[in-house]
């Protein structure tokens, strides 16, 4: 078993809390086997941004690893992909991200959008329960870490997951080019 601790953050296996986490992710990790190997801590759903739960977790940005929604059209075909990259970093929506959806322009899903067809809290999204058929574009250092705190579909909890195991989520596909360092 997984030990969940990472900086100030202490989870359970998310088998034991499944009140902490939206539907879809709860059905998700339920599918994929993964309630033992994914842990889940709750929080105060005020600090659920990025800097503020890294302020008040003591947490490295390349720990955190923020889920973006991207969208573009094509021939009338709306394509969808997460991005998931670490806080220190910055998704390449308008170079990576568009050549990956091979569309003409990308920007973020609209906020309404999100939460409607993720059936997640905005500021929880999380990759783990997305529909089926999104790409989900990983940054190589993410997968690389041992531990990362991402969404759980509600802004009261986070996930604890090894980089390996988002790795290997299906549609999962984990390249260096995906985003650049934060100006």
């Amino acid at each position: 078993m997984t030990d969940f601790v990472l900086g100030g953050l202490a989870g359970v296996p998310a088998r034991q809390r499944p009140d902490l986490l939206a539907d879809p992710v709860r059905a998700a990790l339920e599918a994929l086997d993964l309630l033992d190997a994914v842990g889940v801590v709750e929080i105060d759903p005020a600090i659920s941004d990025t800097a503020a739960t890294q302020a008040a977790y003591g947490l490295e940005p390349r720990w955190l690893v923020n889920c973006v929604l991207v969208a573009g059209k094509r021939d009338g075909e709306e394509r969808v992909a997460a991005a998931l990259v670490p806080a220190d970093k910055r998704a390449d929506v308008n170079g990576f991200v568009k050549r990956r959806l091979d569309v003409r322009k990308a920007s973020f899903l609209p906020l309404e959008t999100a939460v409607e067809t993720s059936g997640m809290e905005y500021g929880g999204i999380t990759p783990i329960g997305l529909p089926a058929g999104w790409p989900l574009l990983l940054d190589a250092d993410a997968a690389a870490e041992p531990l990362v705190v991402i969404g759980s579909g509600v802004r009261r909890s986070k996930l604890l997951v090894p980089g390996s195991v988002l790795a290997s989520l299906p549609g999962a596909e984990v390249g260096a080019e995906l985003a650049r360092p934060a100006s």
